[in-house]
């Protein structure tokens, strides 16, 4: 899998190479966790451990999260794992981007220590049918996201307490793009007591406004001049929050500008509690911290994005 690639010794200078070792299975994994057991036992004396997961395909977002943890920890790991049990059987799993070597390219000017790569057979021995899975609660898991992709953040919880559980880090870093799914990471950490930290990073934007995403990469020229229209309306609600604007009525001028262009199929526009994540009253007005979401389908390509104002 990773034969033509330079990999870190286990028992080198790690710190002093530029490529992270590449544990391309859960034995290399746990042997390089046990090389460096002193930083998981000496987490109380400074050590941590920060974890980012991906699913590769990696941009500039995925590399702030890298940076953030790079910032505060002493060793950095990343998965990087396209999870099937999060996509639907009509979503875009066989051809969603896997960049491998481009994205260990990526990470190793970063400092990162451990790249971890597991294959799906190894992450779901007995079949991901059978697996006993993590199910967020209501309103996390059946709205917004969770109502257009009823299957996903069962997946996305699962996997996601797979690695910890597997990486055992002390803290973990996730991208505030996607909202409603940090929340529900943060949520399982709480609820199931497990013993990290996940921090969210703010959105990494290109210059026009538009939220970094893998997928991206799936825009023809058209769509790509065309998708900054989402940024655009999420700033058309912050903007009518502050001059008293009913929730209801900021919403609806927001609708009304993605609704203009006709190559977009919005699927919902929604401001909530940035916490609860309860939808906040429509005739009412907007109170802090609140988040606004949106997601439409731009020709075949599902874009989501958000604005979190605290």
């Amino acid at each position: 899998m990773v034969d033509n690639l330079v990999e870190r010794s286990i028992d080198g200078a790690l710190s002093h190479t530029g490529k992270p070792f590449i544990a391309d299975c859960l034995a290399k994994l746990s042997q390089w966790r046990a090389s460096h057991g002193d930083a998981w036992i000496s987490s109380g004396k400074g050590q941590k451990v920060a974890f980012v997961p991906t699913m590769g395909a990696l941009h500039a977002g995925h590399l702030e999260l890298v940076k953030h943890a790079r910032a505060q920890a002493d060793l950095v790991v990343v998965s990087i794992f396209v999870n099937p049990y999060q996509f639907g059987p009509t979503e875009d799993f066989d051809k969603y981007p896997r960049t491998f070597e481009r994205d260990l390219e990526l990470l190793s000017p970063l400092g990162v220590d451990c790249v971890f790569y597991p294959t799906e057979k190894e992450m779901y021995p007995a079949g991901r049918e059978s697996i006993v899975s993590v199910a967020p609660a209501h309103p996390l898991n059946d709205t917004l996201e969770g109502a257009f992709r009823p299957s996903f953040f069962r997946g996305v919880a699962t996997v996601v307490t797979k690695l910890f559980t597997l990486v055992q880090p002390h803290i973990a870093f996730f991208g505030e793009k996607d909202f409603q799914q940090l929340l529900v990471i943060k949520a399982l950490t709480r609820d199931l007591n497990l013993p990290l930290e996940v921090i969210g990073v703010p959105t990494v934007r290109e210059a026009d406004g538009l939220a970094l995403s893998s997928r991206n990469a799936y825009l023809d020229a058209a769509a790509r001049k065309l998708a900054p229209v989402l940024h655009e309306a999420l700033s058309e609600v912050v903007s009518a929050s502050q001059v008293g604007v009913s929730v209801e009525d900021a919403v609806k001028g927001a609708t009304l500008i993605v609704s203009a262009e006709p190559e977009f199929s919005l699927q919902y526009l929604a401001v909530c509690n940035a916490e609860t994540f309860e939808p906040l009253p429509p005739s009412g007005k907007f109170s802090k911290p609140f988040v606004v979401l949106v997601a439409a389908k731009l020709g075949e390509v599902r874009l989501i994005d958000n604005i979190v104002v605290r």
